[in-house]
């Protein structure tokens, strides 16, 4: 077999392991970075406990997730950030659909994921689209020759707390942009926006809300205001239960 079939036939298989809508609401659900159990995962994707099991075991042999078995529970995670970029640039390919309107509950919660949420280990929504743009604009971040740290950014980040020099030692990329699902444009990932997704949360700039909402704190609307970003920017827009959308 030639090299190209060969890797055709380790593409295709790895398109088969996606091709399954089940198997792919599993990876959508593990993009908030956390380990789930199957029982976890059988619930939110509306599938019985009795299925989950095989197609967990046909993900993590195909290497898009690994398991780590506590006493007699058995948890899975996205085996890598490549992986997590893998899912995020596949489900930005692919427009939001509407989802009908259930209460105004959802909608809240609905609109709470499209402000602000984990994108697995970095920040997306209107919130990590809008960071970006403000480090663009304080040239923070340059992307005239691709996106790239700028003195002023390296200076920034140090002052912040963030290890630019540990970061850039990584197996990771430093910077790279990932296409919002909500938003239909880029927020910041790679080691930076991971980096900062951390150390928001560690100066209480941001608080985890339900699920993968992410919530800007009244230091967090002071921090980030200084940054650039407008006020109402940083809290949720009033649901509007006459729209939805995949978060």
């Amino acid at each position: 077999m030639t090299t190209a079939a060969s890797d055709g036939h380790q593409l295709a298989g790895l398109a088969a392991l996606l091709a399954d809508p089940t198997r792919a609401r599993f990876c959508l659900a593990l993009l908030d970075g956390r380990a789930w159990t199957a029982g976890e995962l059988a619930r939110v994707a509306g599938v019985a406990p009795s299925t989950t099991s095989d197609h967990l075991t046909r993900l993590v042999r195909g290497g898009l997730l690994v398991e780590e078995r506590q006493g007699r529970h058995r948890y899975v995670r996205l085996a890598d950030p490549a992986v997590a970029q893998l899912i995020e640039d596949l489900a930005g390919h692919h427009p939001p659909a509407p989802r009908p309107v259930r209460s105004l509950r959802a909608a809240t919660a609905d609109a709470a994921l499209a402000h602000a949420r984990t994108c697995y280990d970095h920040l997306a929504g209107r919130l990590g689209v809008r960071l970006r743009d403000a480090l663009l604009d304080r040239r923070l971040l340059t992307d005239a020759d691709g996106l790239a740290l700028t003195r002023t950014g390296c200076d920034w980040l140090a002052d912040l707390g963030v290890p630019v020099e540990e970061l850039r030692g990584g197996r990771r990329p430093l910077l790279r942009d990932c296409l919002d699902w909500t938003e239909r444009r880029p927020h910041l990932a790679g080691a930076v926006g991971a980096a900062l997704c951390r150390r928001f949360a560690q100066l209480g700039w941001t608080v985890a809300g339900v699920g993968r909402a992410v919530r800007v704190t009244p230091a967090g609307v002071t921090a980030l205001t200084g940054l650039g970003l407008a006020p109402a920017e940083l809290t949720p827009a009033p649901p509007d239960p006459g729209r939805g959308g995949r978060a």
